[in-house]
């Protein structure tokens, strides 16, 4: 199965706030994606954590 579960997690506060999954043979590489962190309260770049 090419779709694997990812975590993202916000850059400022390192909360993990999402639950995506992302296609692995077309980004092989680490995803961000600007997203509203509910901690924060307002919109940050969220990472892909491991």
């Amino acid at each position: 199965m090419p779709r694997d579960r990812i975590v993202l997690a916000c850059g400022e506060c390192k909360r993990r706030n999402y639950d995506l999954t992302k296609n692995k043979r077309t980004h092989p590489e680490r995803v961000e994606y600007r997203k509203y962190c509910r901690f924060c309260n307002k919109h940050t770049m969220h990472k892909e954590t491991r």
